[in-house]
C-alpha cells in the first residue's frame, strides 16, 4: 500500500510562516511581471516541497480481526428459573453464528458476583478488564447477555467511553412472579425469658394479596397465620435461652414462583441473661465453701442467694434462740413462691437434717423437670443416712452412694466420655499423664445411674464428676468436696475455675457446651466458613450445605479433637447457607444478610435501554412463550446497527504492519536538477523579455 508522507526539515509553524510569504511574493510578481513571474513561483514552489521532504511510503499490512466482547452473566439472580439453561443455550448459539463473520474474532467472558462485598452484579467492571489490551478502534461489538439487573451501569455513553455498539440480550420472562420476606424491625439481641417483637413485610408480583406465614425457633414451628401482602406485621417470640436463637419467617410459594430463596428470612437472636439468680445452699461451714462463694460472686452477671444451714433443729444445747444464725432460712419463700426465679441450685454438702420438709424436694424435682439446673456439691455426708440420695431427689440424681467415703490421695482424671465432653474437654493440665494438677483427698464411693456416663474419675476409677438430663432440666453430680484445693494451690493446684465454670454454664444450658451440637461461622478470609460437629458419638456425620438459590454440597469433617470435627468450605454464593447434620441444622449467613442479587430478582430490560441506544445498539429478550430466539449477527460499515432479528458489528479494517519502504521525493540530485531547470528558466526568460524591451 503506497502513500504520501511528509517530514520537514524545519518546523510546520517556520514552513507554514515561509509559505504564506511566498504566496504573498508571488501575488506581487504576477501583478507586476505578468506571466513571466510564473517561473518564480514555480522556483518558490519546488524550495518549499524540498523543505516539506514529501517520501513515497510503502507499507506491507496484514490484516487483522476485530474483536466482540460477549460477557455472560453468572450472578447469582441468572441462576434462577430456566435463566441458565437459557444463558448456555444462547452462548452456544452465538459462538456457532461469530464463526461465520471472518473478519471478527469473539472474546466470551463469564462474570460471577462481585467478590468484593455486596457489589451485585459488576459487567461493565469486568468489560473493562477484559477489553484492557484491545486498542478502541477494533472492538466490533460488545453484547451482553443477562438478565437486566446490573449493578455498575454507567451514567451515561460518554462515561463509559464505549465507541462500538453495545447489544443487550436479557434472559428472563416479562411475566416472571416472586415472593419474598423482607425483615423491617430484626433486633438482634434479646433477655431470655422476655418476649420481642419482630416486624415484617411479604413482598410479592403476580400474587393473590395473601400469604400463610410460618414462624419457626431453633427449628420448632412456633406460629402460623395468613397475612396481607405488601404491608407490615408484627411477630412476637420469646427468647428460651442464652445463646443464638434462630428464628425463622417462612411465607408460602407462590405456583411457578420465580424462587423460593427469598421466601425465608432467618434471624439469630442472642439471648442474653439479664441476671443469672444462683441459689447456693450450704449444708454446714467448711474449707470449700468460700470458693464457691468467690467463684460466683466474682461475676458481676450473677446474682447469688446463699444460705448456710450452722446447725440442725434437732440439736439442743442451750444456745438462745437469738443467737442461732444471723437471718433466718426462708425456706417456703424460696422453694415454693419463688424456686422458678432461679437458674441454678447448688446443694454443697447439705445433708437431710429436716430443714427442709419432703414436699419441697418434689417442688426442686418438678423444677428440674420444667427446664432448672441442680448441682450436688457432696462430701461425706452424701453416703450417710442423711444423704439427699435418701429424699425424693433420688428419682433425678445421676448416681447413688453406697455408704463409702475413700479417704486417699488422688488425681482427677478425665474418663473417655470425659475426653469428649465440652464440659471438660482440653481442661487445662489434662493433656499429660498423668494429669498435671494437684490431688484432691477424699471421694464419696458411688454407682452411677444406667445410661449415664461420669466425665471425671478419682481414686480406684470412682466417678467423681456425673451428668444427666432430666426432661427439660439438667443435673449434676460432684462427688467430692475437695475442689477447693485446686483453688487454694495445693501440690500447684488445677483449673478450677475452668471447671466449675463450665459446668455452671452447661447446666444453665449454654450453648458453646452442648454435647450435640452444629456451627458455622465465617473466618474473615473472604467467603471461607468453618463448620464444627460437637458429638459425643466415634464419628460425625457428613454435613450437607444448602446454598441460598439451594445448590447442595456434602461436607466430610475431620476430628480435630476428641468429640470435636471440622471443616471448611469456601462459599460461591452470597447470602444465607443452611447446614443440616442428622436432626441438627445451623445457619451461616456469608456477606450481607440481604444480598443485592436475591433482593430484586426480575428480569429488566429498561436500566441499559438507554445507555446500548446511545451506542447505537439494541436491547431485546431472548425467551418467550415460543421458545429462544437468538439474533443474526452482520457486519456493518455504515447505517443502523440493528434490526428486527439481526444486531450489527462496525468493523474497522485494522491491520498490523509488518514492513515499511520509504523513498524520498525531494532529496537527492534529481531534486537538486528540478530546482536548478526551474531557475534556468526564469533566468533566460526573464533576460529574453529584457533584451526585447
Amino acid at each position: 500500500m503506497l502513500s504520501l508522507s511528509f517530514t520537514p526539515l524545519v518546523p510546520w509553524p517556520v514552513l507554514i510562516g515561509f509559505g504564506m510569504l511566498a504566496l504573498l511574493f508571488c501575488v506581487l510578481a504576477l501583478v507586476a511581471r505578468g506571466r513571466t513571474a510564473a517561473l518564480r513561483a514555480l522556483v518558490l514552489l519546488l524550495v518549499l516541497g524540498a523543505i516539506a521532504n514529501p517520501s513515497l511510503v510503502r507499507e506491507d499490512r496484514e490484516p487483522v480481526k476485530d474483536v466482540a466482547a460477549v460477557i455472560v452473566d453468572r450472578s447469582g439472580s441468572q441462576s434462577l428459573g430456566d435463566r441458565p439453561a437459557v444463558t448456555d443455550q444462547v452462548r452456544a448459539e452465538l459462538q456457532r453464528r461469530f464463526g461465520a463473520l471472518t473478519n471478527i474474532e469473539p472474546r466470551f467472558i463469564d462474570v460471577p458476583d462481585s467478590r468484593e462485598g455486596d457489589g451485585g452484579t459488576q459487567l461493565f467492571a469486568a468489560l473493562s478488564q477484559s477489553l484492557a489490551d484491545v486498542p478502541p478502534e477494533r472492538l466490533a461489538g460488545v453484547v451482553m447477555l443477562t438478565d437486566g439487573v446490573i449493578h455498575d451501569i454507567p451514567a451515561s455513553a460518554a462515561a463509559l467511553g464505549l465507541k462500538a455498539p453495545l447489544h443487550v440480550l436479557v434472559t428472563g420472562h416479562p411475566d416472571e412472579r416472586d415472593r419474598q420476606i423482607k425483615l423491617l424491625e430484626a433486633p438482634r439481641f434479646g433477655i431470655v425469658g422476655k418476649e420481642l417483637t419482630i416486624r415484617a413485610e411479604v413482598m410479592e408480583r403476580g400474587g393473590t394479596g395473601n400469604a400463610v406465614v410460618t414462624v419457626r425457633r431453633d427449628g420448632e414451628q412456633i406460629g402460623r397465620r395468613s397475612v396481607p401482602t405488601g404491608k407490615p406485621f408484627a411477630l412476637t417470640t420469646k427468647i428460651e435461652h442464652g445463646g443464638p436463637n434462630v428464628v425463622e419467617i417462612e411465607v408460602e410459594p407462590l405456583p411457578g414462583e420465580l424462587t423460593t430463596v427469598n421466601n425465608r428470612a432467618v434471624l439469630p437472636i442472642e439471648g442474653i441473661r439479664e441476671k443469672l439468680r444462683v441459689l447456693l445452699v450450704s449444708g454446714e461451714p467448711h474449707q470449700g465453701e468460700r470458693t464457691w462463694r468467690n467463684l460466683l460472686k466474682s461475676d458481676a452477671n450473677v446474682d447469688l442467694v446463699h444460705f448456710t444451714i450452722l446447725r440442725p433443729p434437732e440439736k439442743q444445747d442451750g444456745t438462745p434462740i437469738s443467737e442461732l444464725s444471723l437471718i433466718a432460712f426462708p425456706t417456703r419463700e424460696l422453694f415454693v413462691q419463688k424456686i422458678k426465679d432461679f437458674d441454678l441450685i447448688i446443694f454443697d454438702r447439705y445433708a437431710n437434717q429436716s430443714v427442709l420438709p419432703a414436699a419441697y424436694f418434689d417442688n426442686i424435682v418438678r423444677y428440674v423437670q420444667e427446664g432448672g439446673a441442680l448441682l450436688i456439691a457432696a462430701g461425706p455426708e452424701f453416703a450417710s443416712s442423711a444423704s439427699l440420695a435418701r429424699t425424693r431427689l433420688s428419682s433425678i440424681l445421676p448416681g447413688d452412694p453406697n455408704g463409702r467415703v475413700v479417704e486417699q490421695p488422688f488425681k482427677a482424671a478425665l474418663t473417655q466420655t470425659g475426653a469428649r465432653h465440652p464440659v471438660t474437654r482440653a481442661l487445662p493440665g489434662s493433656e499429660a499423664s498423668p494429669p498435671a494438677w494437684g490431688e484432691w483427698l477424699r471421694i464419696v464411693a458411688a454407682q452411677t445411674r444406667p445410661g449415664v456416663q461420669p466425665i471425671m474419675a478419682g481414686a480406684n476409677n470412682l466417678p467423681l464428676l456425673a451428668l444427666s438430663r432430666e426432661d427439660k432440666g439438667r443435673v449434676a453430680l460432684l462427688l467430692s468436696d475437695h475442689a477447693w484445693l485446686w483453688a487454694r494451690g495445693y501440690q500447684e493446684g488445677g483449673p478450677h475455675l475452668d471447671l466449675l465454670r463450665r459446668l455452671g454454664h452447661w447446666l444453665m444450658k449454654e450453648p458453646a457446651l452442648e454435647e450435640e451440637a452444629l456451627r458455622a461461622q465465617t473466618t474473615g478470609r473472604g467467603r471461607e466458613v468453618r463448620v464444627e460437629r460437637q458429638t459425643m458419638a466415634d464419628t460425625a456425620e457428613p454435613v450437607t450445605v444448602t446454598g441460598p438459590t439451594g445448590q447442595e454440597r456434602t461436607l466430610t469433617l475431620t476430628e480435630t479433637q476428641p468429640g470435636l470435627f471440622s471443616a471448611t468450605f469456601e462459599a460461591s454464593e452470597l447470602g444465607l447457607h443452611t447446614l443440616r447434620s442428622g436432626s441438627l441444622v445451623a445457619f451461616v449467613s456469608v456477606g450481607p444478610a440481604n444480598p443485592r442479587e436475591l433482593t430484586d430478582v426480575f428480569s429488566d430490560t429498561e436500566r441499559t435501554r438507554a445507555l446500548a441506544e446511545a451506542t447505537g445498539g439494541s436491547i431485546r429478550r431472548v425467551a418467550d412463550a415460543g421458545g429462544i430466539s437468538v439474533p443474526r449477527l452482520q457486519s456493518v460499515r455504515s447505517g443502523r446497527l440493528s434490526g428486527g432479528d439481526w444486531i450489527g458489528f462496525r468493523p474497522s479494517d485494522s491491520a498490523i504492519i509488518r514492513g515499511v519502504e520509504v523513498y524520498p521525493l525531494a532529496l537527492g540530485l534529481w531534486a537538486l536538477a528540478a530546482i536548478g531547470a526551474a531557475l534556468l528558466a526564469m533566468w533566460l526568460v526573464e533576460g529574453r523579455r529584457g533584451r526585447a524591451a
